[in-house]
């Protein structure tokens, strides 16, 4: 039987992140994808693209992970952008009930600074709560430098600091993403598991963000978990995903493109 891979994550209708675009990556790798969706995301096109988010009530979240388990046998998941402490305290709580053998945090951060408020209170839990039970963290350069407490990431050195940082810390194998931020003309990610440093790059395909990388990055760590790989073969595998998925991006109407994952063959 096809293995199976379970997404915890938001909905973004668009279909450029989130729980749309962690099936996708699964569906491209081979993977059969199930998702339990945290909340609901869609961009208002009347303010700038910013975004309206919806939570889902937690105890649908926890009825959705409990539906999925009892149908398959999943033993890795993909935990996307969760939003909410009370989302957060859901899905530990799920997580906590279950003997996961590999769980991917791609750990969506959202207080850009110190002040107090939902945002920082978020942040907190999700470093709290849910980083403990990951074993498989995802950070991109601004969830990175929060992680490990640096004050600048500006090389790949300092990338790979952050990186051991981040090990030591909470114990979990990492994949840090310098992307188009860190300057020369590759993307760097870092990936490091307490033995290994790996540098995995690829050339920039220009200097913007495409929406929906970092999902299909950890949806590939994700899916190759699944399947069977070792890390370091789910980090090398996921940044040729990504790298294509940039290369083939959709257009449309918004000022960002997406990336697309049809056209990736392993």
């Amino acid at each position: 039987m096809t293995h199976v891979a379970l997404a915890i994550a938001g909905s973004e209708a668009t279909g450029g992140a989130g729980a749309q675009t962690d099936l996708k990556t699964f569906h491209q790798l081979g993977t059969f994808g199930t998702a339990a969706l945290t909340c609901i995301v869609s961009f208002d096109p009347k303010n700038d693209w910013g975004h309206r988010f919806v939570p889902v009530e937690p105890q649908v979240i926890r009825d959705q992970i409990e539906a999925t388990t009892a149908v398959h046998d999943i033993d890795t998941v993909k935990i996307g952008m969760l939003g909410t402490p009370a989302t957060i305290d859901a899905v530990a709580a799920s997580l906590a009930e279950r003997d996961f053998t590999n769980v991917v945090l791609d750990p969506v951060l959202i207080c850009k600074g110190q002040e107090p408020g939902a945002a920082l209170d978020t942040d907190n839990a999700l470093k709290e709560k849910i980083l403990p039970l990951a074993t498989f963290v995802t950070p991109n350069h601004f969830e990175t430098l929060s992680l490990s407490g640096m004050e600048s990431i500006e090389t790949v050195e300092d990338l790979t600091e952050a990186a051991k940082r981040i090990h030591d810390t909470y114990d979990v194998t990492v994949l840090a993403k310098g992307g188009v931020v860190l300057p020369g003309v590759d993307a760097v990610d870092v990936f490091y598991d307490g033995e290994q440093i790996v540098q995995l790059a690829s050339p920039k395909i220009g200097e913007e963000r495409v929406s929906g990388a970092g999902c299909t990055l950890a949806a590939a760590v994700t899916a190759e978990l699944a399947k069977g790989a070792s890390e370091l073969e789910a980090a090398r595998a996921a940044k040729a995903v990504v790298t294509s998925s940039i290369e083939n991006r959709q257009g449309g109407h918004a000022p960002f493109e997406a990336v697309y994952q049809g056209a990736y063959r392993a």
